[in-house]
């Protein structure tokens, strides 16, 4: 039976929120949100890989797993390779949950879960969701593009698919970024240099894809409001009490 560890990546130096993960939401730190949606899902383990003190004693208040990494990682892929490594739990799959996604789904986390255990070829897969042709144009929405398979083709900032005049529509997906693995193929996926394309559109799942490591493509009905900014953060604030609200 594989094993699956949850874990999430929280650095406390964010370029554009510095300490956003300890930003406090409806009472809780963010990371903590985040933290309790992955223990709520199927993974047996569930841990938060962190790069500061102050991240260590937030988790450890609320009584989370928390295993401290290093500075220097270039990428939360890299951390949470780390902390995998370093937790001397015996892992299968790992599932990459954002640090700064406090409303996501459990069922996004456990429906990922699923493909990778009822499908034992697959390295890695990921979420994408709808999208609209206005979504092409903005740099920040990461577009994907898949086979007949639900085999990524590739990710980019720019518009694909491209509807050139007289071309016949097609449907945008945008990448959301949760990512599950399996041991090897996180293993090799960091030790790979970062790839020509992964650098050209700062998009490291592209380094998977030159490599050929193959990356399936959930498609999910589903949303959730990331936090890069405090914007963001009020965002999600009124989302998270308009749904306790609810129930």
């Amino acid at each position: 039976m594989d094993r699956v560890a949850a874990i999430v990546p929280a650095r406390y130096a964010s370029s554009r929120f510095p300490g956003k993960v300890l930003a406090e939401i409806c009472g809780k730190y963010m990371i903590q949100h985040v933290y309790e949606k992955a223990q709520a899902s199927q993974a047996d383990v569930v841990m938060i890989a962190a790069d500061d003190e102050k991240v260590e004693k937030a988790v450890q208040s609320f009584g989370g797993k928390v295993v401290m990494t290093a500075l220097s990682h270039q990428s939360g892929t890299d951390r949470i390779y780390e902390a995998m490594t370093k937790s001397g739990e015996k892992i299968d799959i790992v599932i990459n949950v954002q640090g700064d996604e406090p409303l996501i789904p459990v069922s996004v986390i456990n429906e990922l879960i699923d493909v990778m255990k009822n499908n034992p070829d697959l390295p890695m897969a990921t979420v994408a969701v709808k999208g609209n042709r206005e979504d092409l144009s903005d740099p920040n929405k990461v577009k994907v593009v898949f086979a007949a398979n639900n085999m990524a083709l590739y990710f980019s900032r720019s518009m694909i698919p491209y509807l050139r005049e007289g071309g016949v529509d097609a449907d945008v997906y945008l990448h959301w970024g949760i990512y599950a693995y399996r041991t090897w193929a996180l293993e090799k996926f960091v030790n790979l240099p970062p790839s020509k394309l992964e650098q050209c559109e700062k998009l490291e799942q592209l380094r998977a894809l030159e490599n050929g490591i193959g990356i399936y493509v959930h498609l999910s009905n589903l949303q959730s409001v990331g936090v890069d900014t405090p914007a963001d953060l009020a965002e999600a604030e009124e989302k998270m009490k308009e749904l306790n609200a609810n129930g």
